[in-house]
């Protein structure tokens, strides 16, 4: 394999993209083991791989993401969390995380979260007196709330992979998704407290039945989204479609949508699925030669020769997807890791409804940790912040976002409550 390994690496530092080094690379490994009577047959795989029908549904809630994102609606949901939490010491902190909350249930990205809230809140903490660099690491760790709140692109694209209901990871991503908003809220307090943050009874926030009003068309978007889904009204894919709908008409609500909007937003929906779908063609090669050659066989006899329950398994993948997600992509380590790795931990009686919101959550952390931290990048570049500073004074946040990452390895009713009283899966 040292050929392989030569290629890839040669490739990485070529600054190649990621779907075209692994493609590249995988094709020239079926070579070098002798393999290359199978190539004939990857048009099939790939399209095997890609044909799932859960898939069909991250186009139109990216779409419906981009809309939102252009639609006013990001204005309306901060008045909406100031005229609740504005008033408290800190307030402008717990503003930030709860309109991460609302955000999530429409968006579904922490990157798209994070640039919104940079362009808005950031500048209005700063002129309140907070720290830039404490404004930018509580919208970069806040915006992780994003993907595990549904809906959520990485669960579809994990739903797919394993062939898990979507649905059920939807309705399972909930309860993390708020414990980890009450998480970041009590370090705000504790950082509040500590470093004497504007706020306090004398602040002024709008009155609360007025910016509920406004915001309402754009808070039932994710109930009329995710209750659709969970209750059959609307598979997820279908559910999609309406989540389209209801974007259009929150943006005309707001006055905010035309045709050159719609335009602009299905051309960014369009490279980003792009981006998505042609990653998942490569991992589709990789994955074939990797059961050609029996990598899941050998995985699983070097867990057994470890003796690794289901639980120890689980806490071993976590180390290894906080690395991961340090260094690639969310969708790339999902595709990548999760067909290779998943079926060993489902093997020894992990839930994979549970598996997929641990290892989601895992890899989310990476977007806050150096040196890729996408949404890291994104809060520098919008507030003009240094980079490496706003990475060490996100630390406490990524410090409890790992300690509620291993709440939920070991208490799974956590993440499975929901679905069991749904009735939507869970052992």
């Amino acid at each position: 394999m040292a050929p392989v390994l030569a290629l890839f690496a040669l490739l990485l530092v070529s600054g190649a993209a990621f779907a075209y080094l692994m493609g590249a690379t995988a094709v020239f490994a079926f070579l070098v083991n002798d393999k290359a009577r199978y190539l004939a047959v990857l048009p099939q795989r790939i399209f095997a791989q890609l044909d799932v029908f859960a898939f069909m549904a991250m186009p139109l809630f990216i779409l419906t993401g981009e809309l939102m994102n252009r639609a006013g609606v990001t204005d309306a949901l901060i008045g909406f969390a100031n005229s609740m939490l504005g008033r408290f010491k800190g307030g402008l902190g717990y503003v930030n995380i709860l309109t991460s909350v609302f955000f999530a249930g429409i968006s579904g990205s922490a990157i798209a979260d994070s640039a919104a809230i940079s362009n808005t809140l950031v500048p209005a903490m700063r002129a309140q007196g907070y720290s830039p660099y404490y404004a930018g690491a509580i919208t970069a760790a806040s915006s992780m709330i994003g993907p595990i709140i549904p809906p959520s692109i990485i669960m579809i694209i994990y739903g797919g992979l394993i062939g898990t209901s979507v649905a059920a990871l939807f309705v399972a991503g909930i309860l993390p998704g708020l414990l980890l908003a009450c998480a970041l809220m009590a370090m705000n307090g504790f950082m509040a407290a500590r470093h004497d943050h504007p706020g306090g009874s004398n602040a002024s926030s709008p009155p609360v039945g007025a910016a509920f009003r406004h915001a309402l068309p754009a808070l039932s978007v994710p109930f009329v989204i995710l209750g659709s889904i969970v209750f059959g009204v609307t598979t997820p894919t279908e559910g999609s479609a309406l989540a389209v709908i209801c974007a259009i008409g929150v943006g005309l609500y707001y006055g905010r949508f035309s045709i050159a909007v719609f335009m602009d937003a299905v051309h960014a929906t369009v490279r980003t699925i792009g981006a998505i779908f042609i990653i998942l063609c490569a991992i589709a090669v990789l994955g074939y030669l990797a059961g050609l050659l029996g990598w899941p066989q050998a995985l699983a006899g070097w867990v057994d020769a470890f003796g690794l329950s289901g639980t120890e398994y689980l806490l071993a993948l976590v180390l290894l997807f906080l690395v991961a997600g340090m260094f690639m992509d969310t969708p790339v380590a999902l595709t990548l890791l999760v067909p290779l790795l998943a079926p060993t931990a489902i093997d020894r009686g992990v839930d994979p409804v549970h598996l997929g919101i641990v290892l989601c959550f895992n890899l989310c952390i990476g977007l806050i940790t150096p040196p890729l931290g996408k949404c890291l990048v994104v809060v520098a570049a919008i507030t003009r912040i240094d980079y490496w500073r706003l990475a060490i004074a996100t630390l406490p946040f990524v410090a409890v976002q790992i300690a509620t990452l291993l709440l939920l390895v070991f208490f799974p009713q956590i993440t499975l409550t929901l679905p069991r009283l749904l009735g939507l899966g869970g052992l």
